[in-house]
Parts: structure tokens; sequence; C-alpha cells
């Protein structure tokens, strides 16, 4: 499956200066080079942007049907 723009999209690695967790959920906003990479903006269930970062392919997946979302507290 190709990602795209505005697609939802999961972490497959931490990134730790952005104190983003692997699980976490994300909406792509921009494909970089014909999906090398992305700029993924994740955000709290109430809508504040939390970080908004260039991630390159091998860090992110897309959502799959069967999943269900997990929350975690964020500071």
């Amino acid at each position: 499956m190709t990602i795209q723009e505005h697609d939802l999209v999961v972490l497959t690695a931490d990134i730790p200066e952005e104190s983003l967790k692997q699980g976490d959920v994300g909406t792509v906003v921009l494909v970089h080079r014909a999906g090398t990479g992305f700029e993924v903006e994740f955000s709290t269930l109430a809508g504040e942007t939390l970080a908004v970062v260039t991630v390159p392919a091998n860090t992110v997946r897309p959502v799959g049907a069967n999943e269900i979302a997990h929350v975690r507290r964020v500071a």
C-alpha cells in the first residue's frame, strides 16, 4: 500500500526528541521524494498538535484495517 497525504500512519520507532513513541498515530501532511520520507503531524485526541516531524519511510507504516487506537498521556 502506498502512503499518501492525509493518510494515518503508525510510528515503528521512538522519536525521543519529540516525545513520540512507537505505536503513536499521525497524519501525513507531505510526501517527500516519491515516498522515501514523510512529513507527519502528531496530535492529541483534542486536536492539539504535538509535533510535525520529517521521518524516513522505514519509520512509519500504514494503519491496518483491523487495528484499534491506544491512548497514552503526553507531557
